[in-house]
């Protein structure tokens, strides 16, 4: 019965993988340009940060390669929002700050143009009023561009 379930499991992953991908076998290689940051405030380690990220992602979760130039997938963008709100009062106390950050990604398909876009891309993590910024600010960073990140991967392999 245990090997049964391993080989459904193992076929419906083998089936996703080969199904869910839009990436063209030809595409060999990819570039990420240096993520810059052009928000109203900037976080310096924040470009940094998105730009690795999302190199390490493609070089982890894929058979892509990193290359310097003519990839034959190039991403490139710029970080436009980097901002703090409150997200929910108690008897005029902010209970819940909300960090938000956006980066607008573009991203060239060499194989296949249709599978171009340009796209901004937008997530938040919360943190209690109590705490400042700086305090938990790296942690909520790494956070929000992981989501970032997974959002731009699943864009450019997968197309949701």
């Amino acid at each position: 019965m245990l090997i049964g379930l391993i080989v459904v499991v193992s076929s419906c992953c083998i089936s996703y993988g080969l199904k869910g991908s839009n990436l063209n076998k030809e595409i060999k290689t990819l570039s990420v340009a240096y993520i810059e940051n052009k928000a109203s405030i900037v976080a310096p380690q924040l470009s940094p940060t998105i730009t690795e990220k999302l190199k390490n992602k493609f070089t982890r979760e894929s058979s892509l390669k990193l290359a310097n130039a003519n990839a034959d997938l190039q991403f490139s963008g710029t970080i436009t929002t980097y901002s703090i709100n409150s997200s929910t009062q108690q008897q005029s106390q902010t209970a819940t700050n909300r960090l938000s950050i956006g980066v607008q990604v573009k991203c060239i398909n060499q194989k296949d143009s249709a599978q171009s876009f340009i796209e901004t891309f937008t997530r938040f993590a919360d943190f209690p009023g109590t705490q400042q910024l700086n305090a938990v600010e790296q942690n909520l960073i790494n956070e929000i561009a992981d989501l970032l990140v997974q959002d731009i991967f699943n864009k450019a392999v997968i197309n949701w």
